[in-house]
């Protein structure tokens, strides 16, 4: 369980994730805000107390993976990494330019920290899994953390990864859903109704678990009894608000992918100045 001061760290670590993902959007002047700032708390939770990793070594064989199928949110895994040293934090703002080492959507050919390429939705999933199977095969403890967009789950990819991964018993994958109610032409109910997420997985055999998306302890939580779980993959349906963090954008349909103007980021970034504050952190 975390303790009072190390959740408070781990939001103030998210708060940072989310100043640093519209900074970097801006400075390229449009990106897929939305999606990056809803996973700024699982990627606090992830980085700052879940997964072992080595930033002078990002290859490093001891470590845990993290494959963010839904690659479009690559600039808030970007402000994750650079926060923990994996390269330079100025290397933030040359997003998406030409010659780049952060394209908009994760590249493991380019990006130090970034363990699978994504960005065509579905494909993640089935790497993750994948990748789980070899390290369970090899005998390894390294586990495997998969995200996955809730409009994703429209692809049928995703939903045979889920019964590969029952079949073979892969209790080293841990995946999170999530789950904003948004997608880019609507909501996920109007594109195409998801019911119960945690259901549907846990009818496929995973343990599945629902929590707060934007809760830092109950995400920590959920991790633990996943990792506590033998024979099965585990799945963390995330709760989010797509957005979340900058009122301009939370739960609109239109901010999937936006333009982001010197003023847009001005405000953006006062307000979340005005959260880090209230828990007490710093500029950064």
């Amino acid at each position: 369980m975390l303790t009072g001061q190390k959740a408070r760290e781990l939001l103030q670590f998210s708060k940072c994730i989310q100043m640093e993902t519209v900074r970097t959007i801006a400075s390229i002047g449009v990106g897929h805000v939305g999606g990056a700032l809803s996973i700024a708390d699982v990627l606090a939770v992830l980085y700052g107390n879940q997964m072992r990793y080595r930033p002078e070594c990002p290859d490093w064989d001891g470590r845990d993976w993290l494959v963010v199928s839904k690659g479009h949110a690559g600039p808030a895994v970007y402000a994750a990494l650079a926060l923990k040293g994996f390269f330079p934090m100025e290397l933030l703002q040359t997003l998406n330019r030409l010659g780049t080492r952060l394209p908009s959507h994760c590249d493991h050919r380019l990006t130090p920290g970034i363990d699978i390429t994504t960005g065509s939705l579905g494909q993640g999933a089935s790497a993750a899994a994948g990748a789980a199977l070899a390290l369970q095969m090899d005998g390894k403890e390294n586990r495997v953390f998969l995200i996955l967009g809730d409009g994703e789950l429209d692809e049928g990819q995703v939903w045979e990864m889920a019964l590969f991964a029952a079949h073979w018993k892969l209790s080293n994958l841990i995946a999170f859903v999530d789950n904003n109610h948004l997608q880019i032409d609507g909501t996920t109910e109007e594109v195409c109704a998801l019911g119960d997420i945690t259901e549907k997985f846990r009818s496929f055999g995973w343990y599945a678990q629902s929590v707060d998306g934007h809760d830092v302890q109950a995400i920590d939580r959920a991790v633990d009894a996943a990792k506590a779980q033998a024979g099965r993959p585990s799945v963390i349906v995330l709760d989010t608000v797509k957005g979340h963090g900058w009122s301009a954008v939370a739960g609109k349909v239109g901010g999937h992918s936006r333009n982001i103007s010197f003023a847009d980021l001005k405000d953006a970034l006062a307000e979340m100045q005005q959260a880090l504050d209230a828990i007490g952190g710093e500029t950064v």
